[in-house]
């Protein structure tokens, strides 16, 4: 039977970007798959991070920019990147911030980004 999802879980993040999880640990507990809805103000970047999972971004507004080992990828409005496990990647915006749709597998956890500026 489908399970209607009636309000995602808002996750706190610094640095005014807002993270809505509609499927996943924070809230559904879900460990295989995480869906998230973000929203990032103009200029926001983020560390660089070595995650254990691998990362469907579907950007609706503005441009996400991804830097990586070969250099950065631009990925504007109706566009999508895939990024894979143990890539090292730092994600950031444009002077227009952005809004995209983030799909992990399997979910993201805080455990399984290691952004570098994390000390554990």
């Amino acid at each position: 039977m489908p399970k209607l999802l009636t309000e995602p879980v808002r996750i706190p993040v610094p640095g005014g970007k807002v993270i809505d999880e509609h499927v996943g640990l924070a809230s559904t507990g879900e460990a295989a798959v995480s869906v998230a809805h973000m929203v990032a103000p103009a200029n926001w970047d983020e560390p660089f991070q070595t995650p254990d999972f691998d990362e469907v971004t579907v950007v609706l507004k503005g441009t996400v920019i991804i830097d990586h080992d070969g250099g950065p990828t631009e990925v504007a409005a109706g566009q999508s990147v895939v990024t894979k496990a143990g890539e090292r990647i730092r994600y950031s915006c444009g002077p227009a911030g952005a809004e995209y749709v983030a799909v992990c597998l399997p979910a993201f956890s805080p455990d399984s980004v290691h952004r570098e500026d994390d000390p554990s």
